[in-house]
């Protein structure tokens, strides 16, 4: 039986609404806005997250911030006070959680440039005899994509876990993001401290330092979930799971961390798996708004019919943006076109247009 294209359409938003209803997350991770952004960002907030029902903001801060525990990691003409203030506020006033983050472990790179961490402390690289290239490419002879610190240095949770806690203190936060994503360099042979040593031990030990300093102050840990995801096994690979065994990590960390389960390509029915766990999870979406609808349906259906131990750990989903919050709001304020596959149309597409 063919179903008229405007009755799926009909369908799929009848289900998006029906699924928000039954899922207690409905989020949005996005980059923290630059300075001059921030009243543009502000007004976002307040127009066009309450009506969709958006409770969660994810920020990725990163060194987005006027640091005073560590000023020297602090980008030029960082985010004041004043200026989080502004972003807490509106979401204070419109029922939203604010989650920063701060890419922790992997992500110390991007191309050719190091991010501010190993930038002034460059000791703390896991793997100081890769350099970057002039003019990156993917793939290359080192299997770089980016940098990691060394999870074993003496050092590096004394200024890690200090802009940490200032950055929950800003944002007035009760939880934050370590991104923990897409890491490739981890208990390299040219670590002095790493070399030799079970990568999935390596990485469930930095997760368990970072949720449980949290835990001293009442944060809660969330992260992406792909490490912690087969990648031979499922057949999803190096990016969306661990190549590189990382993923037995997941039966040694405490369970009250948050997964982020990203997928953006297609549906991966993973949500379950994290649940299964014991994990609580959301999934999140990206460019595909056929993809996000699946996704969404995927989540309400263990909801409503799985055990009631399974299902609690389902709390919804959180759609992403990976590029700057202007270049989003450029996108999202253009005229709706769901034939265009972007982070804007699937947006609107999963949480209404």
């Amino acid at each position: 039986m063919r179903i008229k294209p405007v009755l799926i359409g009909a369908l799929c938003f009848a289900l998006s609404i029906s699924a928000q209803d039954v899922l207690p997350i409905r989020g949005f991770a996005i980059a923290a806005p630059k300075k001059e952004n921030v009243d543009r960002f502000v007004k976002f907030i307040n127009e066009e997250l309450p009506p969709r029902q958006i409770n969660t903001l994810i920020l990725r801060v990163d060194y987005n911030f006027q640091y005073k525990s560590h000023p020297e990691l602090a980008e030029d003409n960082g985010l004041s006070q004043d200026d989080v203030n502004k972003i807490v506020s509106a979401c204070q006033n419109n029922n939203i959680d604010v989650i920063p983050q701060i890419n922790l472990l992997g992500h110390q790179s991007w191309h050719s440039d190091l991010e501010m961490l190993l930038k002034v402390y460059p000791e703390f690289d896991e793997t100081p005899n890769i350099q970057l290239p002039e003019s990156y490419e993917w793939p290359n002879d080192d299997d770089l994509y980016c940098k990691s610190y060394c999870p074993l240095h003496p050092k590096v949770h004394e200024v890690v876990f200090s802009i940490m806690d200032e950055i929950v203190t800003a944002f007035q936060a009760n939880a934050f993001h370590a991104g923990m994503d897409e890491v490739f360099y981890i208990g390299h042979e040219d670590c002095p401290r790493c070399n030799g040593k079970d990568k999935a031990e390596l990485f469930a030990g930095e997760l368990t330092k970072i949720r449980n300093h949290l835990a001293l102050s009442g944060h809660k840990l969330w992260i992406w979930g792909d490490r912690l995801l087969d990648g031979k096994t499922t057949g999803m690979g190096m990016w969306e799971a661990s190549m590189n065994n990382t993923h037995r990590a997941i039966d040694m960390i405490p369970k009250d961390i948050v997964i982020c389960d990203w997928h953006y390509e297609r549906m991966e029915p993973t949500a379950a798996y994290f649940a299964l766990k014991g994990f609580d999870v959301v999934t999140s979406s990206y460019k595909k708004g056929a993809v996000a609808l699946k996704q969404l349906a995927f989540l309400e259906n263990i909801r409503r019919n799985s055990s009631e131990e399974t299902a609690q750990h389902i709390l919804g989903m959180v759609h992403t943006s990976w590029s700057s919050a202007s270049s989003f709001l450029d996108r999202f304020y253009a005229p709706f076109d769901k034939t265009k596959q972007n982070d804007a149309v699937c947006f609107k597409i999963l949480f209404g247009e």
